[in-house]
């Protein structure tokens, strides 16, 4: 039996963070293969829901990544975003699925930082486990 590797959703905002995981790739800079990324035009699109669905189809951490704060496409997308997760963090934490949810804020030109985050994300929830709501679906 290999070794369990997390499974990891990440949603990108198109401007920045996309773009950051883009350069990452084109610079070769290494990071584990345990993200997937989806495109999304603004971190602050990401609904709670969204985060909600991730983790009850066996996501073990979801990553929200958007511009740098003031430099949104989208003039306060990414400040609406961060209230938005926040209060997801906290409803996270009440139902045992505390450290499974990230904000970072990565820019274009971050591809370097991109895959350190990944890297950082990858190692935060090894040490958490897979997701315990995975664990039962696949018992059934």
């Amino acid at each position: 039996m290999s070794e369990w590797e997390p499974n990891i959703l990440a949603f990108a905002c198109n401007w920045c963070s996309y773009a950051g995981a883009d350069l990452a790739g084109v610079s070769r800079f290494q990071y584990p293969a345990t993200v997937k990324i989806l495109r999304v035009m603004c971190s602050s699109r990401v609904e709670p829901s969204f985060i909600l669905k991730a983790l009850k189809d066996g996501a073990d951490g979801v990553l929200v990544a958007g511009c740098h704060i003031g430099d949104c496409h989208y003039i306060d997308g990414n400040r609406n975003a961060e209230a938005r997760i926040n209060n997801t963090k906290k409803a996270l934490e009440k139902l045992g699925f505390g450290g499974r949810l990230r904000l970072e804020w990565i820019s274009a030109s971050e591809g370097l930082r991109f895959s350190e985050v990944i890297k950082d994300f990858t190692e935060e929830i090894r040490n958490l486990g897979e997701n315990p709501v995975k664990e039962v679906k696949e018992n059934e």
